[in-house]
């Protein structure tokens, strides 16, 4: 995935209301806010004074024409937009990157699916036989090469556990991909101490069937792409 313009570098001075952050911009000082598309509470991801690398739209009816991407923390580039898992995600399938997930004919993204859901993936196989995938995106570092999910308590992530499980009852595979926004990670755990419930849930769904992946990402100023596997440790 390619940034479609070079960004714009800064200094954090806040990230508050979870999704707006001020940064004193690079060469005229001058103060913008910025859009800031996470929800999670981005644990060791928001220090003020932090170097930070910002997108400009050139969309008119914008209200905020900046939008945070990455950050450097523990002295590598961190990508913070959770609006791109996704698509990266959708970009390794489609280049055979995720060896689990490679036989499929067809890859459609946000089909409705179990009780008022989307699925963020739907592989189907030239027999008509369907993949449900999940895509979760980490980018929460408290250990050296540890990435570890949630960041955050999520009852929406729980939700989507139990909904897989149900796609593997009805016959189907499914699979939960995590998505290492961060290159200095090799290692993916579950961060019980910040979410027991997702924890359990997550061990509920493995025991059921859901299948679990975790691709790690070479993060650049010119693009952001899910390039190697990161072992899950459980």
């Amino acid at each position: 995935m390619k940034f479609s313009a070079p960004l714009v570098s800064g200094r954090l001075v806040k990230r508050y209301k979870r999704f707006l952050a001020d940064v004193i911009l690079d060469g005229d000082g001058g103060a913008v806010t910025a859009h800031c598309a996470n929800p999670g509470s981005m644990l060791g991801l928001k220090e003020p004074g932090s170097k930070v690398w910002l997108s400009l739209s050139d969309n008119p009816k914008r209200k905020l024409k900046y939008s945070w991407e990455v950050i450097e923390a523990d002295g590598a580039l961190v990508g913070i937009n959770t609006s791109h898992p996704n698509k990266l995600v959708e970009e390794a399938l489609a280049d055979g990157r995720i060896d689990a997930l490679k036989e499929f004919k067809t890859l459609r993204r946000e089909v409705k699916y179990g009780k008022n859901s989307r699925i963020d993936v739907l592989l189907e196989a030239e027999n008509g036989a369907k993949t449900y995938v999940e895509v979760k995106n980490v980018h929460l570092m408290r250990k050296s090469g540890l990435a570890e999910f949630p960041d955050s308590v999520t009852a929406r992530g729980a939700k989507h556990l139990a909904e897989l499980a149900d796609m593997v009852a009805e016959g189907h595979r499914a699979a939960m991909v995590f998505l290492v926004q961060r290159p200095d990670c090799d290692r993916l755990s579950l961060a019980g101490d910040i979410d027991p419930v997702y924890s359990a849930a997550f061990e509920t769904a493995r025991t059921a069937g859901v299948e679990t992946y975790a691709i790690g990402c070479d993060v650049r100023l010119d693009g952001i792409d899910a390039v190697k596997p990161v072992e899950i440790e459980i």
